[in-house]
């Protein structure tokens, strides 16, 4: 597959007006720091976020059908190794995201190994992938040299440096805002590929895909692969807005459920409907959060997830296949088409 080519079909086969309102949106967002005040900043850096992270769960559930309950798993491994590389070793996470992206490829491996060869698919292998998050989870919980359950704290630094993801919100914005161009893109060009319709079809039938001659385990294991890649970047770059990882929350599965809303909400299996459903939920999510601490004078932990939770039942109710492609309809965009 040539990027470039790939990148040239991919634009000559989109609609004119969605191309008009996507440059639009990215040149807006390239100048909005200019007006955002820190608060703001931090909702469009979890925006962006959410829509990277969702673009990548996106690849095993909306383009390969494997549904993934653990993918929190990525995120801290990506996040600890880059940390305790910087931290440990004074390895810039530039560099770091090399081996984070390793690690977390040969756990989504692992994973897929064990659930594809032996037939464990559906609910059970979410079941799998609930698991392996939880035992690693309880691994950091126990293992000091990463502080353990007190947590692992990266040292903040008055010195803004790209490289060394050392900076303030505008840095983490742009950043975010890069990550989430960089994974519209990655699916975008793995989608139009051959693998891609490898994914379309074990996702449709598997059996008849199999009857085609296409390896149904390799394709599997592609989609697991870079679905964990792609959500281990991720977890460096959060690690360092964050400046803290603690197992018990870098691991939840709470994050695993917030992670896996704005593609469904979106549209699953769309390139737009994880965006678009990060900047659904994630600005009313942070809202209800902000609203219900100055009603009840103090945060209450999980709040978000029951708007989430009342968001996604509406969703359902008036758009059971995602605010994307209802919205697609409305914009005249053809079906097939993004």
């Amino acid at each position: 597959m040539n990027p470039l080519a790939s990148l040239s079909h991919l634009a000559a086969e989109a609609p004119r007006r969605a191309l008009l309102l996507l440059g639009l949106m990215v040149a807006v967002l390239a100048v909005a720091p200019v007006m955002l005040d820190r608060y703001l900043l931090s909702v469009f850096f979890l925006i962006f976020w959410f829509a990277t992270v969702g673009q990548a769960w996106n690849i095993m559930m909306g383009f390969c059908g494997q549904l993934s309950l653990g993918h929190a798993l990525y995120v801290g491994l990506g996040g600890y190794i880059g940390a305790l590389l910087w931290v440990k070793f004074g390895i810039s996470p530039a560099i770091a995201i090399v081996p984070a992206v390793l690690v977390a490829a040969t756990f989504g491996a692992a994973i897929g190994w064990l659930g594809f060869r032996f037939g464990i698919e559906g609910v059970y292998f979410a079941l799998l992938t609930i698991a392996f998050a939880e035992v690693t989870r309880i691994g950091f919980d126990n293992w000091s040299f990463v502080g353990g359950a007190a947590g692992f704290f990266i040292p903040v630094s008055q010195v803004a440096s790209p490289i060394n993801l050392r900076g303030g919100p505008v840095l983490f914005y742009y950043v975010a805002l890069a990550m989430m161009v960089v994974a519209f893109v990655v699916c975008a060009l793995l989608r139009r590929s051959k693998l891609g319709h490898a994914w379309l079809a074990v996702r449709e039938d598997a059996e008849a895909a199999r009857a085609l001659g296409i390896d149904v385990f390799r394709a599997k294991m592609a989609a697991v692969i870079v679905s964990s890649a792609m959500t281990a970047v991720a977890g460096v770059v959060y690690a360092f807005y964050q400046n803290n990882l603690f197992p018990s929350q870098t691991f939840d599965i709470a994050r695993s459920i917030e992670m896996i809303l704005a593609p469904i909400i979106g549209g699953l299996g769309t390139l737009f409907g994880p965006i678009l459903g990060a900047f659904i939920l994630t600005p009313l999510g942070q809202m209800l959060i902000a609203l219900v601490e100055k009603i009840a004078g103090r945060a209450i932990p999980g709040v978000n997830l029951v708007f989430y939770g009342a968001a996604l039942m509406v969703i359902i109710w008036y758009a059971p296949n995602g605010v994307w492609p209802w919205l697609k309809k409305k914009l005249g965009i053809p079906e097939g088409r993004e």
